[in-house]
Parts: structure tokens; sequence; C-alpha cells
């Protein structure tokens, strides 16, 4: 089987998986995100043949790169890693939708990095959806997300499109995507068409939808396991024409 065989065969399967949890939630569909992490532009492009329109990236080196490779296809990109502010100039160069805002000062970073790219940047604000925090994890803890919101309202090269969350390790993440929908309906209240809800990957898909996500987060569902060898840039952001098989 061919690698090109092997994603369109993963693909099937977990759009399949999506189609009927929306269906089984009587919920529109919902967009998927194939997350590309440490695979090559290689794969990216085998992916937009298939079809797939959306790809995340964690990593703001490695998406740029790819990015830069893949600057010829009709991509939307998502930046879901955690994100350093001293990145927030770079990421706001390639990513069409940051979803792992979590601090105002990450929202005043963006600003500036916005206003000087002439860009109004789409933007998520992420909660920590862990029923007792940890150090370490993203995410505003959910009694700050006033406070976030509202520093996010105020900058005007930010539009403020939803929320994100990652269900907790080890945990039910039925109550964790609970409190992600509650998070979503503050947002709402003050921006009614912040409708985007981040939420599921590989093994979550089903409970996220049912718990009112409209953008999944799939990496090993259709990307498979880690490769032996991961990604690195090529010289010159070019691509060979060849390997897309």
């Amino acid at each position: 089987m061919s690698r090109t065989e092997e994603l369109a065969a993963n693909l099937q399967a977990v759009r399949t998986r999506i189609a009927r949890a929306c269906q089984a939630a009587g919920r529109p569909p919902a967009t998927l995100i194939v997350v590309t992490k440490f695979f090559g532009a290689d794969d990216v492009r085998r992916l937009a043949g298939l079809d797939v329109t959306d790809v995340g990236e964690n990593r703001d080196q490695e998406a740029a790169a790819k990015r830069a490779e893949c600057r010829d296809l009709p991509l939307i990109w998502h930046f879901i890693g955690q994100l350093q502010t001293n990145k927030a100039s770079s990421v706001v160069r390639y990513a069409d939708l940051i979803h792992t805002v979590d601090r105002p000062h990450l929202v005043s970073a963006l600003q500036k990095a916005a206003d000087r790219a002439d860009k109004c940047q789409d933007v998520l604000l992420q909660v920590n959806l862990d029923s007792q925090p940890r150090s370490g994890r993203g995410g505003v803890a959910p009694g700050d997300l006033e406070a976030l919101l509202t520093a996010a309202m105020a900058a005007q090269a930010l539009r403020v499109r939803g929320v994100m969350g990652v269900a907790p390790l080890g945990e039910d993440p039925g109550p964790a995507f609970d409190r992600l929908h509650v998070a979503a309906a503050r947002v709402q209240q003050e921006i009614p068409d912040a409708v985007i809800v981040s939420a599921g990957m590989s093994s979550d898909l089903e409970v996220a939808v049912a718990h009112g996500a409209t953008h999944l987060r799939i990496g090993t569902a259709v990307m498979g396991s880690r490769p032996d060898v991961r990604y690195r840039p090529r010289e010159g952001g070019k691509h060979n024409e060849g390997d897309a098989q």
C-alpha cells in the first residue's frame, strides 16, 4: 500500500466516524483539522490531493517552513500548539487561525504582530479543562476567562472566533467538554458569531461532537504513528514534485 493509499483509507475511516457522530448528535458536519506535526510537506500535499482543507501544526519553526513549502496549496493553516509571546510575529505571518490564546500578555503580543502585518488575525481562546489545575498545561483557568475575553475584545487587530480546549489525560472527557461548552456560551454572549469550538482528537472525537465541537484536531487516526525520521525543513523551502505519490 502506498502512502497516499494509507492516508486515503485513514481519512475515509475518520470522516465516517465524524459523520456518524454528527448525525447521532443532530449537529451539522464538523470541520476536520488534520494535525501534521512531525510529518513532511509531502504528506501535506498528499492530504490536499485527498480533499483535506485544514491542517494543524504545533511548533512554529516546523509550521513556518512547511507552510512555505506548501504555499501553492489552498489550505487553511491552524496553529494549535502552546504559543510563546516571542513567536507571535512569526505565527501571525502564516496562521489563518490561532487556537491557543490563553493570557492577556499573549493577546498584546499578537495585537502588535497583527498590526505590523496589517492583518486581522483570527484567534480562539484556549480554556484549561483540567479538573485540578496543573502547571505547564496551556489554557486560561475558567475563572480567568472573563479578563482574557475583555483583553481580546479590546485588541482591534484580533478577531475572536470561539474557544479551544484539550481534554485532560486519564479523565473522562465528557465533563471537561461540558466545561468548554460553558466557556463557549459565555464568549458567545459577548461575541455572537464566535461559534467555533475546537475540541476532540483521535481518541475522543465522538464525545467532543456530542458536547458541541465544531472543529476536530485529528492526528494519529489519519497520519499514523509518529515517523521514525521527523520532518526537517528543506533548503530554500522547496518541495520535490516527485514525492507526493
